[in-house]
Formats: structure tokens, sequence, C-alpha cells
């Protein structure tokens, strides 16, 4: 092939590129989910997280203000952070950082209550732990750790802007000292300070609005730029398409079982066979079809 071939064939590879991108692009933008875009707050977790990817100052400005700790030096972020466990239900954490003095935070939003009771910090924070050491370090290595909820409601309900809980001797009063701290930062708090205005921060859909210059830069950018409004409905997009799939396939769960449940209930009806037959060959297991045929009786 001759030069001039090569250079137009390469062109036209590029021109057909650069049109996919565009329809991609056009494709993604629906009115819907621009409308959605414009309500979208921090305090939604899929626009935080995506909102503070690649954002690490941040989630810097976020955790100074709610730990009040001003010289905190963010070192690593990671928004959708997935932690496995093996042999039980893993998590994925909306905002992980660790700070220079080798602290560790997650950071979840949580609008809905029982998303953000206690046995979900302790579940989260034990995660933490589970994942730290290598095998054979001696437990003396543990890092600091801080589950930090960011909640829309006062699910606390005592009128607080911030709840912190530390293990402590009862006896005493005196702190445990285990490292492991569980925050709770009031989304309605509207107190004459930093928290009061992070958390009006966290619920405004206008970045104009908001008080630290920090966040309201990054919001600007997902909500006006055309590169920021198309990468949030693409995500918008993938999530619709995640949902519709997890329905079909429990539709098709729910189909299924009906099927096997209508099948045992013929073999029952017919008086043939065994309770054990019915069960091997419905696909019901020898409880289920025991408790339909006393359903059924």
């Amino acid at each position: 092939m001759s030069k001039r071939m090569q250079s137009e064939a390469r062109k036209a590879v590029k021109t057909v590129a650069r049109k996919a991108r565009a329809w991609r692009s056009a494709s993604a933008m629906k009115p819907e989910y621009l409308a959605e875009l414009e309500r979208m707050r921090l305090m939604d977790d899929t626009f935080m997280s995506k909102c503070l990817e690649n954002a690490p100052e941040c989630i810097e400005l976020i955790l100074r203000v709610i730990l009040g700790k001003k010289d905190l030096k963010v070192v690593k972020t990671q928004t959708e952070y997935p932690i496995k466990n093996l042999l039980r239900r893993g998590v994925r954490f909306d905002v992980f950082a660790r700070d220079s003095r080798d602290r560790e935070y997650d950071i979840e939003i949580q609008r809905a209550k029982d998303g953000a009771e206690p046995r979900r910090a302790r579940y989260n924070s034990a995660l933490m732990d589970a994942n730290a050491l290598k095998s054979g370090e001696d437990v003396g290595k543990l890092r600091d750790t801080y589950v930090i909820f960011i909640t829309e409601t006062d699910v606390m309900k005592r009128g607080q802007g911030m709840y912190v809980f530390d293990r402590m001797d009862r006896t005493s009063g005196l702190d445990f000292g285990d490292g492991a701290h569980v925050v709770y930062a009031n989304g309605t708090w509207r107190g004459n300070d930093d928290l009061g205005r992070l958390m009006h921060d966290f619920n405004c859909s206008d970045p104009s609005d908001m008080n630290f210059d920090v966040l309201s830069k990054q919001v600007y950018k997902f909500k006006n730029s055309e590169e920021g409004r198309h990468y949030m409905c693409e995500a918008m997009e993938r999530i619709e398409a995640r949902g519709e799939a997890r329905g079909e396939a429990r539709g098709e769960a729910r189909g299924k079982r009906e099927t096997m449940l209508a099948t045992a209930k013929r073999m029952i009806e017919s008086g043939m066979l065994a309770v054990k037959d019915i069960a091997r060959f419905s696909g019901l297991s020898l409880a289920q079809v025991k408790k339909l045929q006393a359903e059924m009786a």
C-alpha cells in the first residue's frame, strides 16, 4: 500500500472514530438525564462519587471540616472503592482516603436512615481492618480508621451537627484507644460554623450558591461543562442499564420459581409420586415440597 493510501486510510479511521464518539455523546445526553443532573447535589451518592473522582483537594476539605483537623493532608483517594470478602458480603465505599499520617477514611453518603445504622458502620470498620494487614503482620500496625456517614437527616435525632463515637471503658470513662472511630455528620445542620456551611453545600444543586470555592468549582465542572455533563449522563445511563438488567434477572427468577411451583402442584394433585421424587423433578427442595403439600391439604 502506498504512503498516500495509508494516509487516507488513517484519516478514514479517525473520521469514523470521531463520528462514533459524537454519536455516543449525543445518545447519552438525554433530556431526562440532563434534567436530573440539574437537580443533583453532593448529597446524592452517585453524583458525589463521580464529582469527587480525582479531586483529592475536595475530599481533603471535607475531612478537614468534619474532623476539625486543619492540617490534615490527603495522600490517596478513590471513589466507589470496593473491599472484597471472599467468604461473605463485600462492600463498596463511596469514598476511600488515606492521609499523610497513615489514617484511613471511609466516607458514605446516606439519604435513608436504614443505610446509616450503627451495625453498617461496624461492618465497614471491620472490613477496613480485615484488609489492612498482610499475613504475619503484627496487629499493632493497624491504622486508625474513620467511618464517616454524611446523612440527609439527623438520624440520631439529638439536634447536633456531628456525632462522634469511640470505644471507651464505661467504668472509668477513659478512651479504649483502639483507633477505630465512627462519625455522623448531620446534613440538616446549618450552624454558623464550617460544618454548617459544608452541610449547606452538600444540599446545594446550584454551585453558585455554595460556600467553599473548591467544591463549587468541581460541581460547576460536572453540571456546566460539556465534558462533565456528558460524563455524568453516561454514568446515569450505565446505572439505568444495570438496574434494568437486575430487574430482568429478578423477573426471570420469579418466572422460574412460579414454573417450579406449578409443576410441583400438578404432581402433588396427581398423587402418583413420592415427595422426594416431586422435589427431584420440580427442582424445589424437599422442605419446600412438604410445605406446599401442607398448604394444599
